[in-house]
């Protein structure tokens, strides 16, 4: 009768069988050693020797964490480098003035400066310039050659086209649908159906700086429909 021995069982030493041997407490696969045959019947000895992991095959814990926080910054800084862009553009800055009032600025970005301005410009003359939220605003000259106090935002109240002026018909034209505007920027032709808004055009330090238009719509006498 076959029977087999087997070698004391401690934590660290469990024999699962005849072929191999499994030890939870090193999480190893081992073969069975000192295995004995007789001729009349077989006698079995298996007994399991515990083992360790190397030192230098234990995860270096810090190690990783480091690893995990460079690949962040691999993908995060690209990342946010690619939405600055879209950010600043739907998000226009703003420079100077006291309550949301922000410097007009020229074709080329410079601040615009009044007493430059009017040397470069006639009497009557209307010319785009930057103004609130980057809106393409005309800065006004009256006919006395000074600054008008307000500026006219181009966006037509229609569609949102730029409305350009047309000094032979003395109105804003919009090249998209024929919406006309007067002088000052009053709706006289549809299919527009607001006149265009307005800001005020203060002068500081002798810069042109635009500020929101909150009161009453001089030219209807209604309330802004902008603010």
């Amino acid at each position: 009768m076959a029977s087999s021995t087997l070698s004391p069982a401690t934590p660290s030493q469990l024999c699962a069988s005849r072929s191999a041997l499994f030890c939870p407490s090193q999480a190893l696969l081992r073969k069975p050693k000192n295995t004995q045959m007789g001729a009349k019947g077989k006698e079995v000895k298996i007994s399991c020797q515990a083992t360790s992991i190397p030192a230098d095959r234990v995860p270096d814990m810090g190690k990783r964490k480091t690893m995990n926080l460079l690949l962040l910054g691999a993908i995060g800084l690209p990342t946010a480098t690619m939405l600055y862009p879209y950010t600043y553009f739907f998000v226009p800055p703003g420079t100077g003035g006291a309550g949301g009032g922000v410097v007009a600025k020229d074709a080329l970005g410079n601040d615009v400066f009044a007493d430059e301005w009017l040397k470069a410009h006639g009497p009557g003359d209307r010319t785009l310039t930057q103004g609130l939220k980057g809106d393409p605003t005309y800065l006004v000259v009256e006919k006395d050659k000074t600054l008008a106090t307000f500026g006219i935002n181009a966006v037509c109240t229609h569609l949102g086209c730029v409305v350009p002026w047309n000094a032979a018909e003395n109105k804003f034209i919009c090249p998209c649908h024929g919406s006309q505007y007067n002088d000052q920027g009053r709706v006289v032709r549809g299919p527009a159906p607001l006149s265009l808004a307005l800001v005020h055009a203060d002068v500081d330090d002798g810069k042109v700086v635009f500020v929101p238009w909150v009161e009453t719509d001089f030219r209807t006498g209604e309330n802004p429909w902008w603010a």
